[in-house]
């Protein structure tokens, strides 16, 4: 794909939608952190069920740290490899107590030593809390991104390292809530709704739905 098809792409999308939000329920960084490393492997809609709960009792480490395993367990038993989420966050929570009093750090490898925290959670953390021009690849903005011909891999890294190289900077703060939006909701797996996409004519996919 050439220069000028991701731009228009990018612009089509801020046009369309210029104030991208993501759809899990937070209100402060630690809230997002902790939905975020809920949200692997389960919907933003059941995690928001069981944060909702969860953070009306307790929304800070030395709060959730209090509950441990088997109470934090009570709260998010709804959501897939609860157990292990479970075990995840409360490490987390005693090793940001005991290395950052408690606060979550803006720095990528700092947040990489959390437990529970991957790559993929420190991009969406550093973009959405601290307003770092992050892209986290998930399954929907891996599939665009193939799919689309915007950026092609064969993993996420190797994605998230070609959008970083193409996509103009300008467009980088939003670009994985567009692309995660658009997977989503148009540019499904199983069903593209090629018909609705506003980008259907820049899209390189050969094999288009029509209908």
């Amino acid at each position: 794909m050439n220069p000028l098809k991701r731009r228009q792409i990018f612009e089509r999308f801020r046009a369309a939608n210029p104030d991208p939000k993501g759809e899990l329920e937070y209100a402060t960084p630690f809230e997002l952190l902790v939905a975020v490393i809920l949200s692997a492997q389960a919907t933003d809609k059941g995690v928001n069920a069981a944060t909702r709960k969860l953070f009306a009792e307790a929304n800070t480490a030395k709060a959730i740290l209090a509950l441990g395993e088997t109470g934090l367990i009570a709260y998010i038993q709804t959501i897939g490899l609860f157990r292990a989420k479970a075990k995840n966050i409360i490490g987390m929570c005693r090793m940001l107590l005991e290395l950052h009093g408690g606060v979550v750090p803006a720095e990528r490898a700092a947040l990489e030593a959390l437990p529970g925290v991957g790559r993929k959670t420190a991009n969406v953390v550093l973009n959405i809390a601290f307003g770092q021009p992050t892209i986290a690849v998930d399954t929907h903005l891996f599939r665009v991104s193939n799919r689309t011909g915007l950026a092609k891999g064969k993993d996420v890294f190797k994605v998230e390292t070609r959008l970083n190289k193409f996509v103009p900077d300008e467009f980088k703060l939003h670009a994985h809530h567009w692309l995660i939006l658009h997977g989503r909701y148009v540019c499904r797996a199983r069903k593209p709704q090629c018909g609705a996409c506003l980008i259907a004519d820049l899209c390189e996919y050969n094999a288009k739905v029509t209908v």
